[in-house]
């Protein structure tokens, strides 16, 4: 079982918690960054932060259904952006929040980065995720 909780004394944030506590009996997954690459490697949305993103997400989703969860299950998420400027991360937010790893809500940092692993990725996402027993 999992418990969202927006701590009432602080500023409550846009569309996550400030925590999330897991009680015994689900797993954990820990998931890679999840990154714009189509399955042939190819990258997806050059230049377009909000398709990059859109794209993370779908390949996030992927990955925690082949590990028995759900976006709707991320507990923890770090959002990385390639850029200084805030209007770009809030951008970006925005799809987040449009997808259904907002379903949670769910502890999460928004970040800008000054590059990340592949030539052309400005968007990339890791996260942690409840699985549960069968």
């Amino acid at each position: 079982m999992v418990r969202h909780v927006v701590v009432p004394g602080l500023f409550p944030p846009p569309g996550y918690a400030h925590a999330a506590v897991v009680e015994a009996g689900d797993r954990l997954a820990f998931m890679a960054g999840a990154v714009p690459l189509d399955p042939a490697g190819h990258l997806v949305g050059p230049g377009d932060a909000e398709e990059q993103t859109r794209r993370v997400l779908a390949n996030l989703a992927e990955a925690l259904a082949e590990v028995g969860s759900d976006l709707g299950r991320v507990l923890a998420s770090t959002v990385y952006v390639v850029s200084a400027d805030p209007a770009d991360l809030s951008r970006v937010w925005q799809v987040v929040r449009d997808s259904a790893l907002s379903w949670g809500p769910h502890t999460s940092t928004l970040l800008g980065v000054s590059c990340l692993g592949y030539p052309g990725q400005l968007v990339e996402i890791t996260a942690v995720a409840s699985v549960p027993r069968d």
